[in-house]
């Protein structure tokens, strides 16, 4: 009797000593950067097109925390305060939204020097009726996103990001897309702070 006791002692013993390797191996791991969406030895580009100025001064503040290369998407016509005026049927933006074939915006450029070195790429846009705004589109479609990490961001008044780095990670079909993020027209530093703090952390 007395040799089972000490067995089953045994065996207690050898279960918690187990149960405790297993937790600090776990926390070890929750701490480990590596396996965070930017590690700290990543090369990172933060992409963006800015019809108002707020997803370029969210962009340029991401890219100042990351240490990051930055890149505008700029369409070669560029779009004026009266082209933006959701309000007015005839507006551009109102014209494009109600027909697809005029969403296929024209870039100055889609070639990023030194693409093929970056990490990580996020891209900023604002969300117009709901979806990524439509310049974005064909410099998502003209490169290769392959083992690269992408991130999408999003700057509006209301919306939310919705499905629009879904959509676009369909018109890459390459590439790493993770869940993206949505920013208030006034985003503040505090904001992108607390957000790239967030994707750093396991």
């Amino acid at each position: 009797m007395k040799t089972r006791k000490k067995w089953f002692a045994a065996l207690l013993t050898a279960a918690l000593l187990l149960t405790g390797c297993s937790s600090g191996s776990s926390s070890s791991g929750s701490s480990d950067r590596s396996s965070a969406l930017i590690p700290e030895d990543a090369k990172v580009l933060v992409a963006y097109f800015s019809a108002t100025g707020n997803t370029k001064s969210a962009a340029q503040m991401i890219a100042d925390e990351l240490d990051a290369d930055l890149f505008e998407i700029t369409p070669t016509d560029p779009y004026t305060d009266d082209d933006l005026d959701w309000t007015n049927d005839n507006s551009r933006v109102v014209q494009e939204h109600e027909n697809e074939d005029l969403q296929d915006i024209e870039l100055t450029t889609t070639e990023v020097e030194n693409w093929d070195s970056y990490d990580v790429v996020l891209i900023g846009y604002p969300i117009w009726w709901g979806d990524a705004a439509w310049p974005v589109n064909n410099f998502v479609k003209n490169n290769d996103f392959s083992g690269k990490t992408v991130i999408p961001f999003c700057t509006s008044s209301e919306s939310g990001i919705g499905d629009s780095g879904d959509h676009l990670a369909e018109m890459a079909g390459t590439g790493d897309w993770q869940k993206g993020h949505r920013f208030a027209s006034d985003v503040s530093e505090e904001d992108v702070e607390e957000w790239i703090d967030s994707i750093e952390e396991d």
